[in-house]
């Protein structure tokens, strides 16, 4: 078997490759999301009608969670997200002085954390300093040097979630009752999303999976699905370095060898060592799964992108969704 190791670049950079002919897309479909809400030039979610109080001004880090954040502020706040359209990775991202502006303005801010947007946590202390910081990395309790895509995690989703409602109540007393309506609603959106995992936690447990890279290893976890990307190769992702000759090759063996159920493959990458392994699933007759680190052009919100995930999952193993 030739194993060709070209050049691969920063996992999020190669995925930035591919995701920027698509970013623009995935944004615009997100911000037709409510229909109570209108969006302005500057990717902000502005509202009008039923709020009590008058609107938070929030600005969320990621499209990730700009999503949920809007369902959660609803009438109550107008919403900015920064990288809603963005081809750049989150990691390296410098911020404009049109950025800097949206921070003076924020009374609540929202990031990723866990080394994900650095830049968004720097931002907030130097240019709205006045304003409470969620960082969802601190409220999971996320280790220095965590996987960083938290919101793959449903238990984080839930936790990010009421961290936000509780900091809009502090910051519009008023509209405490609206925002608890809202966060209610959202647990009732995302229940086809929860009743998908809960079903292939039921049905799937114990399944075994293989990742090139692994921004959906949350999601496996808390459906019971059992890793088996070797570890070298895994540990050279997250390092984002290549892996060697011989990791590579377990892989591809142990995909032959149906040593793995289903391989999660992200979408938004590009070089020759996914390629390779995406290759010998085929191959092999190993389901594959597409999965992207961000919002997927097309999807209308996060449920929406998250539920067709799953829904592929579930076929990939045989699950009946």
């Amino acid at each position: 078997m030739v194993i060709d190791m070209s050049f691969r670049a920063h996992p999020s950079r190669r995925r930035r490759l591919a995701l920027a002919a698509t970013a623009t897309l995935g944004a615009a479909s997100l911000l037709t999301l409510a229909a109570c809400s209108s969006s302005d030039d500057a990717g902000a979610k502005t509202t009008s009608g039923a709020c009590p109080a008058a609107p938070v001004d929030v600005v969320v880090s990621v499209d990730q969670w700009g999503d949920l954040v809007s369902q959660l502020g609803g009438d109550c706040a107008q919403v900015s997200t920064v990288l809603a359209s963005s081809s750049v990775d989150p990691h390296d991202y410098e911020p404009s002085p049109a950025d800097a502006v949206k921070f003076t303005k924020a009374k609540l801010v929202v990031v990723n954390g866990a080394d994900y947007d650095p830049w968004a946590s720097k931002l907030a202390a130097s240019s709205a300093k006045s304003a409470p910081v969620v960082d969802a990395g601190e409220v999971v309790g996320a280790d220095d040097g965590a996987n960083p895509h938290l919101w793959y995690s449903p238990d984080y989703v839930s936790k990010v979630a009421d961290a936000v409602t509780q900091e809009l109540e502090t910051l519009a007393p008023d509209a405490k009752s609206y925002f608890e309506d809202q966060r209610t609603a959202l647990t009732a959106t995302l229940k086809p999303y929860t009743d998908l995992v809960a079903k292939l936690k039921s049905e799937a447990a114990g399944k075994t999976y293989g990742a090139t890279e692994g921004v959906f290893d949350y999601m496996a976890q808390a459906v019971g699905l059992v890793d088996k990307t070797p570890e070298g190769f895994a540990r050279a992702a997250a390092n984002e370095s290549d892996p060697s000759p011989a990791d590579l090759k377990e892989f591809q063996t142990a995909i032959a060898a149906k040593q793995i159920d289903v391989l999660i493959y992200n979408t938004q990458t590009e070089g020759s060592i996914p390629e390779q392994v995406h290759q010998a699933a085929e191959k092999a007759g190993v389901p594959i799964v597409d999965v992207t680190e961000t919002v997927a052009p097309g999807a209308s919100s996060f449920e929406d992108w998250q539920v067709s995930q799953l829904t592929a999952l579930a076929k990939a193993l045989g699950v009946d969704a």
